[in-house]
């Protein structure tokens, strides 16, 4: 049934251009060629999808670069806890996402209202509008506005829709990655694909 759900919502939305580092290139942690299971196979294809998601969250490329840098060393010095065959990606992103709630920055975004005690009233139901995000999606005349309205979304909605859209985690792997059980993440999803709506309705309206 996710499956089904999930290639609805593919069919529906295109995919935010991803953010390259600019100058910034993580140094191997090792200079022999990589085994088979070793942290640098396992870890470094996944850099440039860290560092996307890393900019999203931070909304700053050098922090973004450092979340980066002191995810992947936090990762190799805790190597050794991780448990072959699970998920090392959702491991990865976790690390991550922690890193970035522990910074400056994560702690003044965290500073909002919890999404499961009672936010519901802030999220206005969305009227009818061809304008969806969906076809703004689309439409490439309207990406800086979907890209304005998506930075303006509480940090706990913006990573789930990156999660799950750009990123084209499961369901499974957002709640392992943020912690959290599967029904959240789809009430997150609900809300924050709500409160998406209303602020490009928004946006469209004052244009």
């Amino acid at each position: 049934m996710e499956n089904s759900a999930r290639a609805t919502e593919n069919d529906r939305w295109n995919k935010w251009n991803k953010i390259a580092p600019g100058r910034f290139t993580l140094v191997s942690v090792s200079t022999a060629p990589p085994r088979s299971g070793t942290f640098e196979e396992l870890a470094m294809p996944l850099f440039g999808q860290l560092y996307n998601f890393a900019h999203w969250l931070a909304q700053n490329r050098e922090e973004a670069e450092d979340l980066v840098q002191e995810t992947y060393v936090k990762a190799l010095k805790g190597f050794g806890t991780f448990e072959p065959g699970t998920n090392f990606r959702a491991w990865m992103y976790r690390i991550l996402r922690n890193t970035f709630l522990n910074s400056r920055t994560g702690k003044k975004a965290a500073q909002t209202v919890s999404l499961d005690e009672g936010e519901d009233g802030q999220v206005v139901a969305a009227t009818t509008d061809s304008q969806t995000p969906e076809a703004i999606l689309i439409d490439r005349n309207h990406q800086d506005l979907l890209q304005a309205a998506l930075e303006e979304l509480p940090v706990h909605f913006r990573e789930v829709l990156l999660l799950c859209e750009v990123e084209e985690m499961s369901y499974q792997e957002i709640a392992d990655t943020i912690a959290v059980p599967i029904g959240t993440v789809m009430s997150r999803l609900s809300r924050a694909r709500a409160a998406l709506r209303v602020s490009l309705q928004q946006k469209l309206r004052g244009t």
